[in-house]
């Protein structure tokens, strides 16, 4: 149904990042978008029958990082066609309000980025 469960911590990811879809995540293209708009994007978002989607805290979204992988650093099993770069997290930047938290697919790093600026978004719901 083009999702995928976490086994360890009950949460279901869309498999693919926005705007692309199929098995493999090969259809459509691949959408970029600044922080409140991958915000808003997760909250009138509804796949798979459900209409719960939101974007990831840092935690979660740090938790699809595979350290044996590089470029992208994600399980390409199960998350194909992942883009090699920025993806948004829910966590704003406590010491910065006009930054936001990401995950670099490419390498697994986390890193700060401004609000304005245009990252991936893959979507998760359940959990926090």
């Amino acid at each position: 149904d083009g999702t995928i469960t976490d086994l360890q911590s009950g949460l279901i990811w869309k498999q693919c990042s926005q705007g692309l879809s199929g098995s493999d995540c090969s259809s459509g293209a691949v959408e970029t978008k600044t922080w409140q708009q991958a915000l808003q994007a997760a909250d009138t978002e509804q796949f798979a029958g459900y209409d719960d989607w939101r974007l990831p805290n840092l935690s979660e979204l740090a938790s699809l990082v595979e350290m044996s992988c590089y470029s992208p650093a994600i399980n390409d099993n199960y998350f194909p066609n992942t883009e090699n770069s920025y993806y948004w997290s829910s966590s704003p930047n406590a010491n910065n309000s006009n930054n936001a938290w990401n995950v670099n697919f490419n390498n697994g790093n986390d890193n700060r980025n401004n609000k304005n600026n245009n990252k991936y978004v893959r979507l998760v719901r359940g959990g926090a």
